[in-house]
């Protein structure tokens, strides 16, 4: 059945009705509107924060491959110091040893060395004979004893050693794989600077209050952790280090606003392992001054200072972003805007 002019102009403006009110209802507050640059042409894996894909995939790779082997290098000092004070106290045990042998020797030149045909021939009776054969069987108990703690010694001495030197070799293989990661972020950054333009602004710096530290496993690494905990700055999931590091800051007294979790093609935010925390109190507004400047500063610092003790992989402040591999380096993939620049909020990228 057709409609009426008159019917057909209401139906037109009750649609246009609905549409503008759901739009209204959809869309997001100063607050919640977290940081979304442009993508790059023909880059569909924009990260969310003004870097490719292929250059945040670099970084990711850089920054834990240089943690990682950083903290297997504390590790294998810490055994290696271990080891040192074992085989220290195994030295020690030597000096006995060896002087046990000396007494026996001494007691052998002494009375001569007994053996079962010099007993019988030396003894001049019966009780002879028995008082001769218990000395002979108390001194050779006495010397196989004390050989075979020196051995037992001697070998562990040995062993030490070879855990010692073992701990050496995979030091050095450790500095190698930091000196090729710090190369590896250096040359990704390069080349994404070079291609935006130029440096970019100043690194901040300072003490940071000491954060709590995250959770390990009991060989002192960090455990695989998964998007498992509901994110309370938004309605997606988080990893429990993500949220440890968040805690810490707000208890530190970094209150301003924050949004975790962000659906994207690449980076941390859609595993649950960044944030973004507003320089602004009450959201991401444009670029920080004046007190929101130094809190952003102050905050981006507070990540630097605590990065082993929360599990950080990367921060990103005010056209730079801190590697735990080379500092603060220029970071000038932004679009010009805020967000995009960093200028608004502090990105914190997790383990």
């Amino acid at each position: 059945m057709r409609l009426d002019p008159l019917r057909r102009r209401l139906a037109s403006v009750l649609a246009v009705l609905v549409a503008t009110s759901g739009l209204a209802l959809a869309a997001p507050t100063t607050a919640g509107a977290a940081p979304r640059p442009p993508a790059a042409p023909g880059d569909s894996g924009d990260d969310g924060e003004g870097g490719s894909k292929s250059l945040v995939e670099q970084l990711e790779a850089a920054s834990k491959g240089f943690v990682e082997a950083r903290e297997a290098l504390a590790r294998s000092k810490k055994r290696q110091q271990e080891v040192a004070a074992k085989l220290e106290a195994i030295d020690a045990e030597l000096g006995p040893r060896q002087g046990a042998l000396d007494d026996i020797a001494r007691q052998s030149y002494r009375t001569g060395r007994l053996g079962p045909m010099t007993a019988l021939l030396t003894a001049d009776s019966s009780q002879g004979l028995l008082d001769r054969a218990t000395t002979l069987e108390s001194v050779a108990v006495k010397q196989e004893h004390a050989l075979r703690q020196l051995q037992e010694t001697r070998a562990k001495q040995a062993k030490a050693k070879l855990v010692i030197d073992a701990e050496v070799r995979d030091q050095q293989r450790q500095l190698d794989i930091m000196t090729k990661r710090k190369a590896q972020a250096d040359k990704a950054l390069k080349a994404a600077n070079a291609a935006a333009g130029g440096p970019g602004g100043s690194a901040p710096g300072g003490n940071s209050a000491q954060a709590g530290a995250a959770p390990r496993n009991p060989n002192g690494e960090l455990p695989d952790e998964s998007c498992s905990l509901d994110d309370p700055t938004t309605s997606g999931c988080i990893t429990p280090r993500t949220l440890h590091a968040m805690k810490e800051a707000q208890a530190d007294g970094f209150d301003h606003f924050v949004s975790c979790f962000r659906p994207q093609g690449s980076g941390e935010h859609p595993l649950g392992r960044a944030c973004d925390f507003a320089a602004d109190k009450d959201g991401f507004g444009g670029v920080a001054t004046g007190a929101n400047r130094t809190y952003g500063d102050r905050l981006a610092d507070y990540f630097v200072d605590n990065e082993g003790r929360l599990g950080v992989l990367y921060v990103i402040w005010f056209k730079r972003i801190w590697l735990p591999s080379s500092g603060w380096q220029p970071y000038l993939r932004g679009t010009g805007e805020p967000n995009s620049d960093h200028t608004n909020h502090v990105h914190l990228s997790m383990r």
